[in-house]
C-alpha cells in the first residue's frame, strides 16, 4: 500500500485557486517567482500567502533567483517555506535556514549531487517545471520522504505513486484548463485520485 501524506498544488495566482486548494485540505500551495507563465509578483502573492496560511503551507518556488532575492521575497510575502530548483551547495541551504526558512530542494531525476542539508527533496523530470511525465521506474527513489513532480494529472497520479512509492506529489499543469490557468474541478479530481490511493 502506498501511503501519501502530502499534496501540493503549484503555480497558483488567484483567490479561487487558493480557496479551492484550502477547501480540499491540500497540504501545500505553491507560488512561482521564477520566470514562467505562472510567475507571480511578491506584491500579488502576499495576500494569497496570507489567505492560505491556516492549515495549508504556502511555498515559494524559485529557479534562477539569487539567494538574496529569495530572502527578500520571503520577507515581503511572509513565506516560511521555499522550493529552490538550482541549489548548488550546502552553504546556500544554510543561508536560507539561517533566515528561518524551511527548504525544499528540487532536483531532476537522476541527479547524483548528494545531500545539501535541505529539509525535503522534490524530484522532477529531466526539464524541471516543464510538466512532462518521465520514466518513474527508471530512477532510484531517494531516502526518506520525497515529493514526486513532473507531468502528474488526475489520470496518472495513482500509477506514478505505485511506480515510485513517493511520500508526496506536486501538481501544476495537470490541473489547468489552459496553460497557466488552474481549473478548480481538475484540482478536486486530482486530490480525490490521490486520496483514493491513500485509502487502498
Amino acid at each position: 500500500m502506498v501511503v501519501v501524506t502530502f499534496i501540493k498544488v503549484c503555480g497558483l495566482r488567484d483567490d479561487m485557486s487558493v480557496d479551492t486548494a484550502v477547501r480540499l485540505g491540500v497540504d501545500a500551495v505553491g507560488f512561482v517567482f521564477a520566470a514562467s507563465v505562472r510567475q507571480i509578483s511578491p506584491d500579488d502573492a502576499a495576500p494569497l500567502v496570507a489567505r492560505a496560511a491556516t492549515g495549508t503551507v504556502p511555498v515559494g518556488v524559485f529557479k534562477g533567483n539569487p539567494i538574496e532575492e529569495i530572502l527578500a521575497v520571503a520577507a515581503r510575502t511572509g513565506l516560511r517555506t521555499v522550493q529552490v530548483h538550482d541549489l548548488v551547495d550546502a552553504q546556500q541551504v544554510a543561508r536560507l535556514h539561517a533566515a528561518g526558512l524551511h527548504v525544499v530542494r528540487a532536483i531532476v531525476a537522476g541527479d547524483t549531487s548528494g545531500d545539501l542539508g535541505a529539509d525535503r527533496l522534490l524530484v522532477d523530470g529531466a526539464v524541471a517545471g516543464a510538466g512532462r511525465t518521465w520514466d518513474w521506474s527508471s530512477t532510484t527513489a531517494p531516502d526518506g520522504g520525497w515529493i514526486l513532480a513532473g507531468g502528474l494529472d488526475p489520470d496518472n497520479v495513482a500509477d506514478a505513486l505505485a511506480a515510485t512509492g513517493a511520500w508526496g506529489v506536486d501538481v501544476s499543469s495537470g490541473v489547468e484548463s489552459e496553460r497557466g490557468v488552474k481549473d478548480p474541478a481538475l484540482i478536486e479530481k486530482f486530490v480525490a485520485a490521490v486520496r483514493a490511493v491513500r485509502a487502498d
